[in-house]
């Protein structure tokens, strides 16, 4: 079973998280932050990496601390869940459409850690949220996931668009990296035989 649990409590926050790679895209996440918990469970339901998440943060300061936490333990348990890597595609992408917008996911499960992120989010909330906030989680999951990850935004205007078509896009990407090649299934997919 490709599963892994990763509890984190900080001065700042408590987190727990649970992810099953080989799931259906099951989802209970619940972290006090009312948007961000409509992201994850999209980052669940189109990656079918089945999540729960429990967060509790320094709300009286702001999301800040529980969104960057919860990417840093879900990265964490990623990394758990996979293991050595073994038979697994390691790379995805995707091109997610979302009414007005239309963005690019491109990711490497490479254990190096990288993003580079080139969407422009036209306000600074979605409803109470930072928008901000949603390159803070990505950062997060991509250097304690090990990712090299890429995000483009090819077009969009409305916020909530732009940002959930980052994470269905990451999700559809993140899918097929995990999938168990079935031509390779008994080998690391790199050339140095480790990753």
């Amino acid at each position: 079973m490709r599963t892994a649990q990763v509890s984190r409590s900080t001065a700042e926050t408590e987190i727990s998280v649970s992810v099953n790679l080989d799931g259906s895209g099951t989802y209970d996440n619940q972290t006090g932050v009312g948007f961000f918990d409509h992201m994850l469970d999209q980052l669940s339901r189109h990656s079918l990496i089945d999540m729960t998440i429990r967060a509790k943060g320094d709300y009286h300061i702001d999301d800040h601390h529980t969104v960057e936490d919860t990417g840093i333990a879900l990265g964490q348990a990623l990394v758990q869940a996979l293991g050595d890597k073994k038979g697994i595609n390691r790379y995805g992408e995707c091109h997610l459409p979302m009414d007005d917008a239309q963005v690019r996911a491109a990711l490497d499960l490479s254990a190096r850690p990288f993003l580079v992120w080139n969407v422009e989010l036209p306000t600074q909330k979605i409803g109470t949220f930072d928008t901000e906030l949603v390159r803070e989680f990505f950062q997060a999951l991509a250097t304690h996931g090990g990712i090299t990850l890429h995000i483009d935004q090819i077009h969009g205007v409305n916020s909530h668009h732009i940002a959930e078509a980052a994470f269905k896009a990451v999700a559809r990407a993140l899918r097929t990296a995990v999938e168990v090649d079935p031509r390779k299934a008994d080998a690391v997919p790199s050339t140095k035989g480790a990753l």
